[in-house]
């Protein structure tokens, strides 16, 4: 990776991203957690989440992960409440294409990953940056078994 390749994938809306991670605490009585962890790299999210009536009415993010990961933990954390467990798994399957396959950006309400299309060709930063999605839709499946 050359210098210029890091100051690309690193723009400045990428550390602003990063920087501004909306939720960022733990909640007191979630109705589902999940604590996801890159092997790779060492990047780690936790989430809680509060369900009512099939969607999220409260949410917080532990985000311990590199400026790519926290910049995706910000765009989905801003749009976080009020989803159901199909958007959430909508929106993780769509990032997820976006890395992978060259697909679109996530569409509405996860908005703002245009940021992070750049990653596309850094394949060892897609699980970081798949780690919140993959996380609540994962704690949306449990609240959804307990219900």
């Amino acid at each position: 990776m050359s210098e210029t390749d890091l100051i690309k994938l690193y723009s400045q809306r990428i550390l602003a991203l990063a920087a501004d991670i909306p939720h960022m605490r733990r909640l007191d009585t979630p109705t589902a957690t999940v604590r996801k962890r890159s092997p790779l790299c060492g990047s780690t999210v936790t989430v809680d989440i509060v369900v009512g009536d099939g969607r999220i009415t409260d949410y917080g993010q532990d985000v311990k992960a590199c400026a790519l990961g926290q910049a995706s933990a910000a765009l989905s954390g801003a749009a976080m409440i009020g989803r159901t467990r199909a958007e959430v798994e909508r929106a993780r399957d769509e990032l997820r294409a976006m890395l992978k396959d060259g697909g679109p950006v996530p569409s509405a309400p996860f908005t703002g990953y245009e940021a992070l299309l750049p990653a596309r060709e850094f394949k060892n930063r897609h699980a970081s940056i798949l780690l919140a999605l993959e996380a609540t839709a994962e704690a949306m499946a449990q609240a959804e078994a307990a219900a």
